[in-house]
């Protein structure tokens, strides 16, 4: 068997980079772990000419990308552009491995490194590739439902303008992620939303058109935050129907352009969801 010489890095992701950034389309990424993943998607999304990645792993791994919007939108991103596909299958993966047409490069995590063993043997790349490729044709799709990031941004600068977007960016920046808490990506976008004191009906279409979630969804958030006095409401004549309700913010700490201080202020007041 050929090696190559080992290359070990600080983190998965450089080992991703190293492996990527000489590589064709058709790659195949097997067995990779939630952190694993999260770093492929990063460094995908941080290349400027990414090849293509079909990715093969657990459900339970999809399930938790898909269960943190800012990483989700990553992943769709990638997918709209098709840079990856995503598939399911129950496994079990012994190794974690990258197979390109050129080399299979199994992924080894050490106390304090990450190391990526390459080989360029024509067989085993050969054997490996075809092993997977048949497994990946059987394995199951499986559905993000997560809007690409560069359609919400797109849709939110068209619909309220560039400051909205700013602030929606700047709270997903300091919420880090909203795997597991109290506020996520509808919760955030109300709030922006009463900062700018924007329409409920527009801001929920809005999430409703563009996939985030229903409107009744953003109805039961916007009741959530409005018990814990983190927004108000006041209401709109309009000529036909029903007056709508211009959002607003509830509490003064929220007057702040720091967005951490902004994020801090809403955990400590909103109470956990009815679902969660």
């Amino acid at each position: 068997m050929a090696l190559r010489p080992s290359t070990v890095e600080t983190a998965t992701a450089e080992v991703f980079q190293d492996v990527l950034a000489g590589s064709s389309d058709g790659v195949l990424a097997i067995g990779l772990n939630e952190t694993a993943t999260a770093d492929l998607l990063h460094s995908l999304d941080g290349m400027t000419d990414p090849p293509s990645v079909r990715l093969l792993t657990y459900e339970s791994v999809l399930k938790w990308v898909r269960e943190d919007f800012a990483m989700a939108s990553i992943a769709a991103e990638l997918v709209a552009t098709n840079t990856l596909s995503a598939q399911m299958a129950e496994g079990p993966f012994e190794n974690v491995l990258l197979v390109t047409d050129e080399s299979v490069t199994a992924i080894i995590s050490t106390k304090d490194d990450v190391v990526g063993l390459s080989t360029e043997n024509p067989d085993l790349v050969e054997g490996t590739r075809a092993y997977w490729q048949g497994l990946y044709k059987e394995s199951g799709s499986f559905p993000l439902r997560t809007p690409a990031y560069s359609a919400v941004g797109d849709s939110l600068a068209t619909e309220f303008g560039p400051e909205l977007v700013d602030d929606f960016q700047s709270m997903l920046d300091a919420l880090g992620s909203t795997r597991g808490q109290t506020l996520d990506e509808v919760v955030i976008a109300l709030l922006v939303a009463a900062k700018h004191e924007e329409l409920l009906y527009d801001i929920s279409r809005w999430g409703e058109n563009i996939g985030i979630a229903s409107k009744a969804t953003f109805s039961r958030e916007k009741m959530r935050l409005e018990t814990a006095g983190l927004i108000a409401t006041e209401k709109v004549p309009v000529d036909v129907g029903r007056p709508r309700l211009r959002l607003l913010l509830g509490d003064d700490r929220l007057r702040t352009e720091d967005a951490d201080e902004f994020v801090t202020v809403v955990r400590d007041e909103l109470p956990a969801s009815v679902d969660s």
